[in-house]
């Protein structure tokens, strides 16, 4: 239908350009021809109202054609519309509905790979946090347990340090106590010579055995001497130690540290002054087979320490005056070396008992051997005058028995063995007798 409304549109188009084209040489011609001939131009303008009307009638037909033909144009391309809007309604449905087909297959597949990834990796997680729990388990009862025990051993800690403090404010009255009784001279002789016996026994001597206390002995001119302890060395030696140390300074130096230098000094002359006494003392004298020194004992390093800081000639000048004067530390080292000699001279008493044990269990051995050798000649005389009893017996009885066990009828035999071989000689030297010795 459009392609019709077409070419009626092209036909009265090339009409119009045609009547036009006419119309434009007709005109020329009448132009040229008005002069000749005007019945022809009447007649031509007559013929051209008659094509005119012609024209306009056919272009009316054209028009009312070319409407029709528009409105049908129009309700063809609403039926069109119509019905592409169907097809297309359809055909999207169907599309639409294929795709949701589609999408929810690949959706349930997607869903059931996406399900089994999800459990693989819900398993991968749980082997993952598997142990991670286990662990974190572990260190939360490890945590409990040593928060528990950490509460124990506060609590512990605390009992103790209040126990310490107790026991620090015992200490430090007890300190007190102490330092008022040292400075008794009886306390403080006392108390050194508890700590001289401990010192002692530590290094390893026996009281009453290897040292003695309080031995006293009056001299010739009727001094009484009484030593705080003789240690008794190998070989008889002695030695003689004096443990009534002076401590009144030393004390003072912890109660007023103001004048600690002051206190100090005065340390070193009491120090020097018992040195001195004892130096005049006639232990060697008295105790004749004394070392050529006594041993001043001090019951504390520290109290020999602040002497020697003070006087670094103080050791050299008391040694020069037959005096040492010793420490724990020094007099353990010197006692160790005391028990040590000991140990070594009773090893060697044991082994000359041993020489002379062994000097008598040789000779007797050699007196054993000679016994032996006789009682083997004995036994070799023995053999022989057996051997010689049993050859008589079967050259001269035997014969005549063995005939008479014949008529007898009996099995029995009586020969009895030759005692061949003889008695073991003895070769060891030791074992010898003198004449064999000899020969």
């Amino acid at each position: 239908m459009a392609d019709i409304v077409l070419v009626l549109i092209g036909l009265l188009v090339g009409a119009g350009l045609g009547v036009a084209v006419g119309i434009f040489f007709a005109r020329g011609q009448a132009a040229t021809l008005r002069s000749t001939d005007q019945q022809v131009i009447a007649g031509l303008e007559a013929q051209l109202q008659s094509q005119e009307r012609a024209f306009a009638e056919r272009e009316d037909l054209i028009r009312s054609n070319a409407e029709e033909a528009q409105e049908r144009l129009r309700a063809d391309q609403a039926a069109l519309r119509e019905q592409f809007e169907a097809l297309a309604s359809e055909a999207l449905a169907r599309n639409n509905q294929r795709f949701l087909d589609v999408a929810d297959e690949r959706f349930k597949r997607s869903q059931h790979e996406s399900a089994a990834e999800l459990e693989k990796r819900e398993q991968a997680f749980r082997n993952l946090v598997e142990p991670m729990k286990e662990t974190l388990g572990k260190v939360e009862a490890q945590t409990t347990e040593a928060e528990r025990l950490r509460t124990e051993t506060q609590a512990a800690l605390s009992e103790q340090i209040k126990q310490m403090m107790a026991r620090s404010e015992e200490l430090g009255k007890t300190t007190e106590s102490l330092r008022s009784a040292l400075r008794r001279p009886e306390v403080r002789g006392r108390w050194g010579e508890l700590h001289l016996r401990r010192v002692v026994e530590l290094a390893g001597l026996r009281n009453g055995v290897d040292f003695v206390e309080q031995s006293s002995d009056t001299t010739e001119d009727g001094a009484r001497l009484r030593p705080d302890m003789i240690v008794t060395l190998s070989g008889g030696r002695k030695i003689v130690v004096d443990a009534k140390a002076p401590l009144d300074a030393i004390l003072d130096i912890d109660t007023d540290p103001e004048n600690a230098e002051h206190h100090a000094q005065r340390h070193v002359k009491n120090v020097r002054n018992r040195v001195k006494e004892l130096s005049t003392k006639k232990y060697r004298e008295q105790f004749g087979s004394s070392l050529d020194f006594s041993v001043l004992f001090l019951p504390a390093e520290s109290f020999l320490q602040v002497a020697t800081e003070q006087d670094p000639q103080l050791l050299t000048d008391a040694y020069e005056s037959g005096v040492v004067i010793a420490t724990p530390t020094v007099l353990v080292a010197m006692l160790r070396t005391v028990a040590h000699t000991w140990k070594a001279e009773a090893l060697a008493e044991n082994a000359e008992k041993v020489l002379a044990s062994g000097k008598e269990l040789y000779s007797r051995l050699s007196t054993m051997g000679a016994h032996i050798a006789s009682l083997g000649k004995a036994i070799d005389r023995a053999s022989d005058a057996y051997n010689k009893t049993v050859g008589s017996l079967e050259r001269n009885v035997l014969p005549e028995a063995r005939r008479f066990a014949a008529l007898q009828q009996i099995d029995n035999e009586i020969a009895p063995p030759v005692a061949s071989g003889t008695v073991r000689e003895l070769t060891a030297p030791e074992l010898a007798t003198p004449d064999e010795l000899a020969g």
